[in-house]
């Protein structure tokens, strides 16, 4: 009868070392310094963009960047938090300390690189979205001469909608009528209403429509350029590069990519950013 205390105890002390030993062993290498909220990575998202990032049915956050930045965290030993908010007020949030990455697949230039350290991982380009049936017979970006466009405001979609409307005009054939949204959902709810003719988006969610039955992707592949997690703090940063570049290393990161149909960068993964 003397005995069963010990035993109790012997297993309640092996119980406990063993979480002692767990927590131990995920220990975050992001100092709670370099984060908005302790043990926690918070991530700002726009779910505009099926498949890339969405909300299901059930008001779910869904997605492959959603699931990416779930990895992240939980390799970084942090619990990850979304805020759901529209592109145009992403940058400013993040200078501001409301969260501490944007993962919305924000495109890397060098004037954003100047702002904020930014983690390449994924290769991008832009697509034309028509009504289905391609109705106004869109099959190069000179067919584009005089349509109205829908695009999502304050992005690099919406710049590059611009310059196409340049070389429009400096051809001396009639310009786009552009119009800005929201976000990319209003858009395509645009193109769907008849209240624009084409609408722009990223080629991933462009197939996706496609792929749905929704509209056309008569054009894509335009305008490739590296897309990239963004960061205000270069600890964090560095953290996550390293996570990713891990991923790519034991195959879960190409898996993942596989899976969504998208193209990773090739080699590793960077961090591009201000020195300070």
């Amino acid at each position: 009868m003397k005995l069963l205390p010990t035993l109790v105890s012997a297993s309640f002390l092996l119980f406990l070392g063993t979480g002692v030993a767990q927590a131990q062993a995920c220990k975050s290498p992001v100092p709670d310094s370099a984060l908005v909220k302790k043990g926690t990575l918070v991530m700002s998202v726009n779910p505009t963009l099926p498949p890339m990032q969405f909300v299901d049915q059930t008001g779910a956050l869904k997605g492959m960047r959603v699931e990416l930045g779930e990895a992240i965290a939980k390799r970084l030993c942090l619990t990850p938090e979304y805020v759901r908010i529209e592109f145009s007020a992403m940058i400013p949030g993040l200078q501001a300390g409301r969260w501490d990455v944007i993962n919305t697949g924000i495109f890397y230039t060098e004037e954003r690189a100047k702002l904020m350290q930014m983690v390449i991982y994924e290769d991008q380009a832009i697509s034309i979205s028509t009504a289905k049936g391609n109705p106004l017979k869109i099959g190069k970006p000179d067919d584009l001469s005089g349509k109205s466009i829908g695009v999502e405001i304050g992005g690099f979609e919406e710049r590059k909608a611009r310059e196409l409307d340049k070389q429009l005009t400096d051809k001396g054939m009639k310009g786009m009528t552009i119009r800005t949204f929201e976000n990319f959902a209003m858009a395509f709810q645009a193109l769907r209403a008849g209240q624009v003719e084409v609408a722009l988006s990223i080629d991933s969610t462009g197939a996706e429509y496609q792929k749905r039955g929704d509209f056309d992707r008569v054009l894509h592949g335009l305008f490739p350029t590296p897309v990239a997690l963004a960061a205000r703090n270069k600890d964090l940063a560095g953290a996550m590069a390293k996570v990713i570049n891990d991923m790519k290393a034991d195959g879960s990161f190409q898996k993942l990519f596989d899976q969504y149909g998208v193209k990773a960068v090739d080699g590793a993964a960077s961090v591009k950013g201000p020195a300070g």
